[in-house]
């Protein structure tokens, strides 16, 4: 255990670096919370959590960008910890190669449908990734699922830390969104989320103005959106929220009541969130919309378009680790 860490009892630092999955939630730039299920790789000696977008589909880093406060809520076995990290992001975007060199040995030993290497590196689209560098500024964690109806342990920073600036913003404007399909209503949209049977998470903004996003307990449609059952013992908060099942099926609204949210709208749902062969094999549109944002991005950032190395890099130590630890769950 290094820096922060030190003061955090050894069942977290244990379940953290060897976590490698999080919901990672950042503020829109109309103030929203928007919740997105990711890979994490965390940092030797826990200093930052990390974690990558693409550069095809950049909202996730450019929000990050624009308003740092972040959060993560990394949840595990049900004897296992879950913990809900507020923190700030550092963007990187100035170096995409190594970004992707970094993403393939985090990541890239163990893919989805388990595609050959031949075919997965021409995923390019997938593999071009900007990095965000979470650092901790506190955590709420519950000892195991179990106890979500206790207050949770807390854990804040201490005064005058300090966290590192994002790379400096691209010049010229932001490629436009696709153009993903978009529900006929958002009670449609709700009735499939869960009859998906997946997890639902909240995610609000707190007083200090970090996201906040928790597991509900339990989820009912109402006139106007949803009641919701949720952890015990994070403040209650009323204004703009999402409600997002596993990223695919998200909500937009806010909360009028501690435990009531009323739907606004819904997002467009991205095509490989909902298919995952798309990752490999994206139909004509799919592929022809990323790779058109793919050249705007890396023109803006006067980098070329990375390449992707014939063998696959080899894995680090950390992404050994959190194999493990899956593969015992």
């Amino acid at each position: 255990m290094t820096g922060m860490s030190r003061n955090w009892p050894q069942p977290v630092v244990d379940f953290l670096g060897s976590a490698s999955t999080a919901e990672y939630t950042t503020i829109s730039a109309a103030g929203v919370p928007i919740d997105t299920p990711v890979l994490i790789f965390p940092s030797e000696g826990l200093e930052s959590f990390d974690l990558a977008t693409g550069l095809a589909y950049p909202a996730k880093a450019e929000r990050a960008q624009r308003n740092p406060r972040t959060c993560l809520l990394i949840q595990g076995r049900p004897d296992e910890p879950i913990v809900l990290m507020q923190g700030f992001a550092t963007v990187r975007d100035s170096d995409l190669q190594a970004n992707t060199l970094r993403y393939l040995s985090e990541t890239g030993q163990t893919l989805p449908h388990n595609p050959p290497w031949d075919l997965a590196r021409q995923a390019v689209w997938y593999w071009t990734r900007i990095l965000v560098e979470i650092r901790p500024a506190r955590l709420y964690w519950w000892d195991s699922p179990a106890a979500l109806a206790e207050p949770p342990h807390r854990w804040h920073a201490p005064e005058g830390t300090v966290y590192p600036a994002s790379d400096p913003s691209p010049p010229g404007t932001t490629s436009k969104a696709a153009k993903w399909e978009e529900a006929s209503s958002w009670r449609t949209l709700a009735e499939r989320g869960l009859q998906r049977g997946v997890p639902g998470h909240l995610s609000l903004i707190d007083a200090g103005g970090f996201p906040c996003t928790v597991r509900a307990r339990s989820i009912e449609v109402t006139p106007v959106g949803f009641r919701l059952g949720l952890p015990t013992g994070l403040p209650s908060h009323l204004g703009k929220a999402s409600l997002s099942f596993m990223g695919i099926e998200t909500f937009i609204g806010e909360m009028i009541s501690p435990d009531s949210m009323r739907v606004e709208r819904t997002l467009p749902i991205f095509p490989m969130t909902q298919d995952m062969t798309q990752l490999w094999q994206p139909t004509p549109h799919t592929r022809s919309e990323l790779m058109e944002r793919l050249l705007q991005e890396t023109r803006r950032r006067g980098q070329p378009i990375p390449e992707i190395p014939r063998e696959r890099p080899e894995p680090t130590a950390g992404y050994r680790l959190r194999m493990a630890r899956r593969a015992r769950s």
